[in-house]
């Protein structure tokens, strides 16, 4: 018989859609895609992803980020930051 185990850790993904607006500070381990709002501080140990329409008023403090929305806050990345033309920062 199989042992199936649950996944967890940077295997993760979590989504802010379109319309949402998170008001607070966000702490996970997995990665993140922010396509609404968010008014606080994220920290995570993955990848955060700003889309186009995404807006984070706030301090970023990930491994890896891709910025194509607007941040209006400092952004940490331990390893790689990638900002495409549509990133306001």
């Amino acid at each position: 018989m199989a042992k199936m185990e649950q996944e967890t850790g940077s295997n993760t993904l979590n989504i802010i859609g379109t319309g949402t607006l998170i008001k607070g500070e966000i702490l996970c381990d997995g990665d993140i895609r922010i396509d609404g709002g968010l008014n606080g501080n994220l920290t995570t140990k993955g990848k955060v992803v700003v889309g186009t329409s995404g807006n984070v008023n706030g301090e970023i403090n990930c491994k890896n980020s891709d910025i194509s929305g607007k941040v209006d806050g400092k952004i940490k990345v331990s390893e790689l930051l990638s900002l495409k033309a549509t990133a306001k920062i």
